[in-house]
Order: structure tokens, then C-alpha cells, then sequence
């Protein structure tokens, strides 16, 4: 396994950031880590990154111990934070030459990285000039420079533009055709185009774990979008049978149904029998923003 984490727990004080955490992530798996703030997202992976011990339970990357062989598990890990460390008065070959040389990896690595991050057009500039989606791309060659196994990638799409967004996306996916890579995102089409495989941790805990498609279909979940041609009232709307929830747009109402089977004919039913038209009726697609907000509600 290139990650393998066995119960493990980890507390600040009174706040337990990670509670009896368990997985394994398999060599050449592209795995999403979702959950909401403070669901002990950054604290799993610095305790994997070997920045911070857990207090209890075993993580292994790449079959090495994080407590007992520290620097082989950092040999075999790429790591990129939240908050992307650099230093903004150095140009980015500099940047690289430096980590390069702590690395102690050969020179013509440089050029490989940054040829592979497409860093080329800007690699003469200082990073302090470098816009946010270059900066990234800086780090992500940082991670890279000596050729890890695995990349862990912390929120690596942060305050990042749709078009910065789409070329680290296409990046990620390219690099992770060799490596196994871990990262965590609040960006859920991100995770829909990236990854294999989505695990989700709330409150310390890991409440989902499978591909997406398999997450989807195990939400017993549905939205209904209508449009009737006359105003309803709220209380009629909830005698609806299976509605949890529903929301009006202006005209457009959104139904939430607990149920899997399509609803749309319980809301045309509804519809006729309270002397009501339907301007527009349809179904909205379940996806891993619902498997989200089920899972960690």
C-alpha cells in the first residue's frame, strides 16, 4: 500500500481533531479527502508528512513507519500545504536550485519539473511577480524534485481563477498517471474530474469511503425542480409524500424527496389533485455535493 493509516487519533487539548481513523490508499489510486473545516483534514496529512506525531494508531507511507522512519517516508512523499511556502524575492530556478540541492538531487531535475508543471515561460521571473496559479504550479514542483512515490496535496486549487483552476486540475491528473496521490479540495467538480476514489471525514471521523459513482448511488436522495402555474402554499407543499425539504425560488420550487425511485410523477400527481399546473417539471441529478452534504450534515 502506498498509504496505509490504522486507527489513528489525534487531540488538541479538548478538541479531538481525529478519532479512530482507518485506510489504506492503494499505488496509482487518485483519492479525494473531503470534509468540512476542522473535520481534521490538514491534521491527517501533516501527521503523514511527518510534521506532527499522532497519540495513537499507526500510518505507514510507502510500507515506511511516520514515527520510526521519518526520513524515508520523506523521501517517498511529495508535499504541498494549504498555506504554499516560498520565498517570494528568489526566481523560480533559484527556488528549485535551492530545494534541489537539499534534496540532493542532480541539477537536470530542474528542468524536468518545470517542464512537466509548464513553469517555462516563467521560470525567469522572482515568484513574488509569479501570479497565484504559477506560484502553485512552483509548488507542485518543489514536491516533485525528487521524484516521490506519493504526492499529498493539501486544498492545492486554493483562491485559484476557473482558468488557473482547469490547467492545475489537468496537471494533477497527468502527474498521478505515475504517482499516488493524496489531496484535499472543497472544490467538488474538482474531485469529480480528478479522482479515482473519495473519502470523507467529519468530525474526525471517516463517515464515507468508496468511488464516487457507488457514493452517489447510495444516497437516498432526490430534487425536483417545479414550476406550477398558480401560487401554493408552504403547508400544502409539505403534505408531499417524502418530502424532507423544499425551497422556493421565486416560480421555481426545489422538493428534496427521501426516497430513490423517480418522484417527478408524486409531484404531477400532487399537482392535479390541488387544481395546479406544471409549467416546467424536472429531476436533478444527484452528485457528490449531495453525497457531501448527507454525509457530513
Amino acid at each position: 500500500m502506498s498509504i496505509e493509516v490504522q486507527n489513528i487519533s489525534k487531540s488538541y487539548g479538548a478538541q479531538k481533531a481525529l478519532d479512530n481513523v482507518s485506510f489504506t490508499v492503494k499505488k496509482g489510486e487518485i483519492v479525494g479527502f473531503l470534509g468540512p473545516n476542522g473535520a481534521g483534514k490538514s491534521t491527517l496529512m501533516k501527521i503523514l508528512t511527518t510534521y506532527i506525531n499522532s497519540d495513537e494508531g499507526i500510518a505507514k507511507v510507502n510500507d515506511f513507519d511516520v514515527i520510526t522512519n521519518q526520513l524515508e517516508v520523506q523521501k517517498s512523499v511529495g508535499y504541498l500545504p494549504e498555506h504554499n511556502p516560498l520565498y517570494l524575492d528568489l526566481y523560480v530556478r533559484e527556488y528549485l536550485t535551492f530545494n534541489a540541492d537539499v534534496y540532493k538531487v542532480e541539477k537536470s531535475r530542474i528542468d524536468e519539473v518545470i517542464t512537466l508543471t509548464g513553469l517555462t515561460p516563467e521560470a525567469h521571473k522572482k515568484i513574488g511577480q509569479l501570479s497565484k496559479g504559477y506560484r502553485q504550479r512552483v509548488g507542485l514542483a518543489t514536491a516533485l524534485l525528487h521524484n516521490p512515490d506519493v504526492l499529498i496535496l493539501d486544498e492545492p486549487t486554493t483562491g485559484l481563477d476557473p482558468n488557473q483552476l482547469v490547467e492545475i486540475r489537468e496537471l494533477i491528473k497527468n502527474i498521478g498517471k505515475d504517482k499516488t496521490v493524496f489531496l484535499s479540495t472543497h472544490i467538488m467538480q474538482e474531485v469529480e474530474a480528478i479522482c479515482d476514489r473519495v473519502i470523507i471525514i467529519n468530525q474526525g471521523k471517516i463517515v464515507a469511503d468508496n468511488n464516487i459513482d457507488n457514493l452517489i448511488t447510495e444516497i437516498n436522495e432526490q430534487i425536483i425542480e417545479v414550476e406550477f402555474d398558480k401560487t401554493v402554499d408552504e403547508n400544502l407543499v409539505a403534505q408531499i409524500p417524502n418530502i424532507t425539504s423544499y425551497i422556493l425560488n421565486g416560480n421555481l420550487w426545489q422538493f428534496t424527496f427521501a426516497a430513490s425511485e423517480d418522484m417527478r410523477s408524486t409531484v404531477f400527481d400532487f399537482a392535479q389533485a390541488n387544481g395546479l399546473k406544471t409549467l416546467q417539471l424536472s429531476q436533478k441529478n444527484k452528485d457528490l455535493e449531495s453525497v457531501f452534504r448527507e454525509k457530513t450534515k
